[in-house]
Formats: structure tokens, C-alpha cells, sequence
């Protein structure tokens, strides 16, 4: 037997007393909703309504002001552009307790968006709720639904017919309580927010970890799972620990093949997948003007790549300008009145400072299986051959949340059209997927969709695809070694196509253009030659296009459903023999005492991302289905027993399964388990699936050497125990067939850590002594110390 210490991050979320600890029903019957959300109540000089789509729900820079000066006077400090917009939505500003990285905030959020995989949970969530109606401006996106086959116009309308279920509960769920609905072929979530909902200034919290790409509008858009959002939209504060600001300054000037992805990859390779955690990434310096708004959002966007909490940029002419072509120059024009509150203070301090010299930024291609592994284009080639990934492109894929705007498609477009001129086209299959309707209605008439087709693009529906796994891919095997190369933002295994011998590489469009054209890694646009179908050899200029339209962008096709006035009239329906959809039932309440005698469902062996807990592609289709989709619990993590995935030993019968099923028979039979995990576990997605999927089989506790933010705060919300190891080396010390007690659940609070008893099978031999193990401290809690270090005693069992 072992005892280990452990800390539960953040403890204090469990035990603050607030008001989001009430239910929301009761917090609403006390006037919670209109004695808090004044974004959408006080006047303000002059009147400029958030969105076209909300006409009575007005930008309230008057109240951010007022809270950023008290906030100022109190801390006595310059603030970064993060702090001000942050405390600015203060819920209470006067007292609440602020320190960088350790109190939580209670915030006020300006509005909420939800894509249609994540919306079905949080919507079921409101409904238990018995609320009426969103307490803030609240939308509904469906772009995670479409499945790429053969062509834009035939998915979409195959996707419409197979979720027509889901699509009817979306629609009628918003429509009775004030959600506003986008149609499927609408568009990707956050460019229809970007244009449209995202303003300087903005707190807005969206269902999906990719929400930050608002930030290229001057907004703090933070992901968060689908229980955050429906304390927002019950008019509950919402908490956040106090994020750090790191501080990237831009020098320099974008010019030639150098894009902004290639910022975003840059800024990857330095802080890694877990370096902005618990973090604000905010850009500035006289490089930041030579962005274009679009450019902006694409790195705010793949920020989230890193950890961090979200991106934001300093309002300027650039989001002034793009302001303007999207039909909102009134919000540009307050904006400018209230220009000192959107830009960072001159003398601020961050937590740390990056610097990039953008005139010295060469083009970057990130991966594969992780977009943090850094390499410059001219060296990828080079890097592949000698670490035998394979050199030959199969498909080249452009678009996705990240780079899929007007200027993107042009660039892509120009490297094309040179392609074309001198009678090649691309030696990889290609595909393209426009950002929105109205960009796909704008590159159709100013040419641009015609180019790519004419190289041999697929133009695909308005909607995520392959970016999420939503790809019915038939031009290879599973199992079958091959590299893609996208401008998409994740490149996790089997990530795109379930493939897990599928080496995906992200990269900026143009160079995703230039690399199909080649068919092959080894290609550098900056200084090698292609063959023209006459035999000459002539060298790709780089791509130059205009970022926004000479015209006005085309709208295309009316896709929003605007919520009645009154919706109490609307029925929503879920039929009790649904597989897509299924009404949630409360989770058994904990009985007060230590968790005695769990069994390790797994013991994951390296990377566990949201994907490896649970899987999107063809599971998208019962997130709204909570038994269905727990069918996938963790079929992706590597089993460090026997290296294999979804294959773990049933402690109780000693026989090899999949993991789902052994979690289910131990639920059965009434034994609780436990999980452990190594670095970042649930990096990735916002989707609170892979918290309420391990709740919901008779999980208790998740136990790693470290967290991405928003799983563990998912964890939190759906009541299982995210802990942590007070040193991560004691994770060699559990084997996966051990059993776990936490003991001192009963008084645990902020800075007191639990321990953790190991039993080992048939241990024996001797009698370790205590030992003090992590001299020093770690954090806990609300940024409190951990002094002294765990004990470990007990008898313990040979090497595992």
C-alpha cells in the first residue's frame, strides 16, 4: 500500500459560496437576470445595437468604462487590453478579489454562441433549467452536422435529411427560448461570428475551444463547455480564473509568402501545446497594423492550440475597415470614441513577452499529430525523409474556422491562377471550404471559386468537414501510410479521417495551394521550380489579393431563423425512443464520504486529447444522445498496459475489452473507477462530452500531471474530481491495476490537498518508511501554496 498527495486544481470552484451555486430557476425568481445583465439594459450616449439581427440589444461601452476605472484606481497600475475588457465585465468591479493567475472572477458575459454539436447538450441543460428564456443575446450555429462527400450542394442536402431531427430540436429549442438559429449552410460558426456578433470590446463565451478567433475584432471570445454557457444564458456569473496576459509584440512588416498562420505556428513552436495555459495571448507592437482583421482572427483562432484562455488584438484601422465592409460602421464609430479602453495601456506589464519580427518570419508547416512540432517550409521536405514520413501529398485541404476569409480564398486563388497559366494542375487531390455563405456567394462572383475548381479543387459546403473528421475519405485505407497537408488548426491522430496513419501537416492556404500543385513536401514555393505543361520550368510568385471585397460582400442565401417575440407557445420535442436525442436525468448526488477501493479504468499512456475521450467524426451524430456517445469513452487513449487502444483489463473478470463496455460493467456491478492520465490530458475541443461521458458510466476521478483548462473545468461542472499529482512523477508510482482510495473529502478546501491510498495486488515485502517527496510547493487551489510534499508508506508490489 502507497499513499500519494494530490491537488485538486482550482479547489475553491468546488467550495466558493456564490450565487452560481443556486439554481438558476431560483437565482432568476430573485430578479438575478435584470439586476445583473446590463449589457442589454443601460443606456449609453448613443444607442448602437450589438448585431443587425439584434436591434434592442445595444453595445454597452458606457458601463465598461466605469468598470475599468474602478478597477484602475483600485490596482493603481496600467492595464493590458486583456484586463481591461476582462474586468470590464466585472460583475461586481468594486470588490471582487483580482490577482493574475489565482482568484476567480465572476464575469458577465455580452452574448453566447453554440455550434450545433455542443448546442444539443447545453439546450438539453437549459431546459432542465425550467427557465423561459436566455437571460443574453444567445445563437445557435449548424456547421458540425455536414459530412464532406462529393461536393458542397449534395452533403448539404444529405446532411439536412440525416439530422433532420437534431435540426428540429435546434430550431424549435431556440425558437421557444430566444436563441437565434443558423441554418445548416450557413457557415462555420466563427467566421458568421466574426461577421456579425464579434465587436471591439466583447465578452462573449462560445461552445467550442475555437471561439477566440473573435478576438481578430478586438473581443474577448473564450471557449467553454456547455454548462458555462447555460449559466450565462440563466443570467448566473460566470467564473473564470484570473487569466495571466502574455504578451507577443509584432515588429516588422507580412510580406511575400508569409502569411498570418505562420505568426500563430511560430508562437506555437515556443509555447507548445500547454504554454498559454491559464493565459491571455495578447498581440502588439507596430508589426499588429500590418494584419489584416481576418488575419487577426486566424491567429486568435489556432491560440487555442496552445492553451490559451483566448486571444485578443488592440482595436485599429484594420477592424475599422472591416468593421465598415461588413454593414457595422456605427459600432466602428463608437468604437473609436471609446478607442483608449480598446487598446492596451502604454507601460502595462505582462506576464511574459514573445517578440516576433514579422519582416523576418519565413512560412511555417506544423505537425504531423501535433501543431506545436515547428518546422519552416523550406525544411519540412528535408525533416520527412529522414523521419520516414511520407513526401507525397494525397490531398491538400483549404478553409476551416481558421483560414477561410475572402482574403484567404484570393491568396489561394493567385497561387492557382499562376498554376493554370502554364497548364498544371494540382498533382493532390484538393478541396475547399468557404468560412460562410456569404463568403462562398462572394468568391463565386468575383472568380475565385472557379479558379480552384479549374486547378482541381472540390468546393464543399459552408461548414467544418474534414477540419472535425466530418470527411467520408475513399481515396485510401485505414491504416494506410499517407500525409495531407490543411490550413486547418488541429492535426491530432486521426483526427481528420480516423486514419491514424494519416500525417496531417497545417500550414497557411497559399502554401497548402502551392504544396497540392507540387504533390509533394519537399517543394518550396520561395525557391523552387515547376514544370509547365511545355516543358519549362517557372518559379510561383507570391500570392498577393485584396483582404476584403471592392465591393460589397454578396449575402447569398438567407439562412437565420430569428427567435419570436414570444416562444411560449413553441413546442420542442425529444421522443423517449430517440437515438439522437435524449432528455438528461440528474447524476446520483455524492454520499459525503471518501472514495474508497476504485479501479483504474485506464492508466493513459502519453497524449489524450478531447479526441482520444471522445471522438467526433461519425459520433457527432449523438451528441445530443448521452448513453449513444458514451459508447465512445476514451476509445482513443493508449492503454500504457498493453499499448493498445480501446483495450483495458476488466479488473473484476481479468479479460481484455473495450473501454466503454468495461466501464459500463463496473457501473453495473456498482464499482466506481478512476482514470489516470499524463501531461495536458484534454487538450483540444471545448465538447463537455468527455466529462459528462466518464460521469455518466461511474467515473469518480481523473487523476494527471496536468490539465488543459477547459476539460477541467467541464470535470468540475458534470461533478467528477479532476486531480492533479503533487509531483508528476508519482504517476509511475500507480499501475493499472492497482486499486484507489481519496481520503479527506469531508474537509478538503483551497490549498489542502487529498491523498491518495494505492493498494497494490498481493503486495507483500517491505515496509517503506515515510518519505517526503516535492520539496517546496505548488500551486492549488485559488493560486494557493502547497507546502511540505505528499507521503508515500506502505508495502508495495514488484515493477509493474
Amino acid at each position: 500500500m502507497a499513499a500519494l498527495l494530490l491537488l485538486l486544481p482550482n479547489a475553491d470552484r468546488y467550495t466558493q459560496k456564490s450565487e452560481g451555486s443556486r439554481s438558476a430557476k431560483e437565482h432568476a425568481l430573485n430578479g438575478g437576470i435584470r439586476r445583473y445583465h446590463v449589457a442589454s439594459v443601460l443606456c449609453q450616449r448613443a444607442k448602437v445595437a450589438m448585431s443587425h439581427f439584434e436591434p434592442n440589444e445595444y453595445i454597452n461601452y458606457e458601463k465598461l468604462e466605469k468598470n475599468i476605472n474602478i478597477v484602475r484606481k483600485r490596482l493603481d497600475r496600467p492595464l493590458t487590453l486583456s484586463e481591461k475588457i476582462v474586468y470590464g465585465h466585472l460583475d461586481d468591479p468594486a470588490k471582487q478579489e483580482i490577482e493574475r493567475g489565482k482568484t476567480y472572477l465572476r464575469l458577465r458575459p455580452d452574448r453566447v454562441a453554440m455550434q450545433d454539436a455542443t448546442a444539443q447538450m447545453a439546450m438539453l441543460q437549459f431546459i432542465s433549467s425550467g427557465l423561459p428564456k436566455v437571460a443574453v443575446p444567445s445563437t445557435i450555429h449548424c456547421d458540425h452536422l455536414i459530412e464532406a462527400q462529393s461536393g458542397g450542394e449534395k452533403d448539404l442536402r444529405r446532411a439536412k435529411d440525416i439530422n433532420q431531427e437534431v435540426y428540429n430540436f435546434l430550431s424549435t429549442a431556440g425558437a421557444k427560448y430566444g436563441v437565434g438559429f443558423w441554418k445548416p449552410g450557413s457557415g462555420i460558426i466563427h467566421q458568421i461570428i466574426l461577421e456579425n456578433y464579434s465587436y471591439p470590446g466583447v465578452m462573449l463565451i462560445g461552445t467550442d475551444s475555437h471561439t477566440p478567433n473573435g478576438g481578430g475584432l478586438g473581443g474577448i471570445c473564450i471557449g467553454v463547455g456547455g454548462a458555462d454557457a447555460v449559466d450565462v444564458m440563466a443570467g448566473i456569473p460566470w467564473e473564470l480564473k484570473c487569466p495571466k496576459v502574455i504578451g507577443v509584440k509584432l515588429t516588422g512588416k507580412l510580406s511575400g509568402w508569409s502569411s498570418p498562420k505562420d505568426v500563430i505556428l511560430k508562437v506555437a513552436g515556443i509555447l507548445t501545446v500547454k504554454g498559454g495555459t491559464g493565459a491571455i495571448i495578447e498581440y502588439h507592437g507596430p508589426g499588429v497594423d500590418s494584419i489584416s482583421c481576418t488575419g487577426m482572427a486566424t491567429i486568435c483562432n489556432m491560440g487555442a492550440e496552445i492553451g490559451a484562455t483566448t486571444s485578443v488584438f488592440p482595436y485599429n484601422a484594420r477592424m475599422k475597415k472591416y468593421l465598415g465592409k461588413t454593414g457595422r460602421a456605427d459600432i466602428a464609430a463608437l468604437a473609436d470614441e471609446f478607442q483608449q479602453y480598446l487598446v492596451p495601456d502604454a507601460g502595462c506589464q505582462y506576464d511574459q513577452v514573445i517578440e516576433i519580427n514579422l519582416s523576418e518570419l519565413k512560412p511555417h508547416i506544423n505537425g504531423p499529430f501535433t501543431p506545436d512540432l515547428a518546422h519552416p517550409v523550406s525544411d519540412v521536405g528535408a525533416v520527412a525523409e529522414k523521419e520516414g514520413w511520407p513526401v507525397d501529398i494525397r490531398v491538400g485541404l483549404i478553409g476551416s474556422c481558421t483560414n477561410s476569409s475572402y482574403e484567404d480564398m484570393g491568396r489561394s486563388a493567385a497561387v492557382a491562377k499562376q498554376a493554370l497559366a502554364h497548364g498544371l494542375k494540382c498533382k493532390s487531390k484538393f478541396t475547399i471550404t468557404p468560412g460562410s455563405e456569404q463568403i462562398r456567394a462572394t468568391i463565386e462572383r468575383d472568380g475565385y471559386a472557379q479558379i480552384l475548381r479549374d486547378v482541381g479543387g472540390l468546393i464543399l459546403a459552408n461548414a467544418c468537414g474534414p477540419c472535425i473528421g466530418q470527411w467520408d475519405r475513399k481515396d485510401i485505407k485505414k491504416g494506410e501510410k499517407n500525409t495531407i497537408v490543411t490550413s486547418y488548426n488541429r492535426n491530432f491522430t486521426g483526427r481528420n479521417d480516423a486514419n491514424p496513419e494519416t500525417h496531417a501537416f497545417v500550414t497557411s492556404p497559399e502554401i497548402v495551394t502551392a504544396l497540392s500543385i507540387a504533390g509533394t513536401l519537399k517543394f518550396n514555393p520561395e525557391t523552387d521550380f515547376l514544370t509547365g505543361a511545355d516543358g519549362k520550368k517557372f518559379k510561383l510568385e507570391a500570392p498577393d489579393a485584396d483582404e476584403l471585397p471592392k465591393l460589397d460582400f454578396d449575402p447569398g442565401q438567407d439562412t437565420y431563423q430569428y427567435p419570436p417575440k414570444d416562444g411560449s407557445g413553441q413546442h420542442v420535442d425529444v421522443s423517449p425512443t430517440s437515438q439522437r436525442l435524449q432528455l438528461l436525468e440528474p447524476f446520483d448526488k455524492w454520499d459525503g464520504k471518501d472514495l474508497e477501493d476504485m479501479l483504474i479504468l485506464i492508466k493513459v499512456k502519453g497524449k489524450c486529447t478531447t479526441d482520444h475521450i471522445s471522438a467526433a467524426g461519425p459520433w457527432l451524430k449523438f451528441r445530443g444522445h448521452l448513453d449513444n456517445i458514451s459508447n465512445n469513452l476514451l476509445i482513443g487513449a493508449i492503454n500504457i498496459e498493453n499499448g493498445k487502444a480501446n483495450s483495458v483489463r476488466n479488473a473484476l473478470t481479468q479479460e481484455f475489452g473495450p473501454v466503454p463496455d468495461t466501464a459500463r460493467y463496473y457501473k453495473k456491478m456498482g464499482v466506481k473507477w478512476a482514470v489516470i492520465g499524463d501531461e495536458n490530458y484534454g487538450e483540444g475541443s471545448s465538447r463537455e462530452h468527455a466529462a459528462l461521458e466518464p460521469r455518466h458510466l461511474g467515473g469518480r476521478v481523473i487523476i494527471t500531471k496536468s490539465f488543459a483548462r477547459i476539460h477541467e473545468t467541464n470535470l468540475k461542472k458534470q461533478g467528477l474530481l479532476p486531480l492533479t499529482f503533487a509531483d508528476p512523477a508519482d504517476y509511475n508510482k500507480i499501475h493499472p491495476v492497482d486499486k484507489l482510495s481519496i481520503v479527506g473529502l469531508a474537509d478538503f478546501a483551497p490549498g489542502k490537498p487529498l491523498k491518495c491510498i494505492i493498494k497494490h495486488p498481493n503486495g507483500r515485502d517491505v515496509q517503506h518508511p515515510i518519505a517526503k517527496l516535492n520539496e517546496g510547493s505548488s500551486a492549488c487551489g485559488q493560486g494557493h501554496k502547497v507546502t511540505g510534499a505528499f507521503t508515500r508508506a506502505g508495502r508495495e508490489k514488484q515493477p509493474f
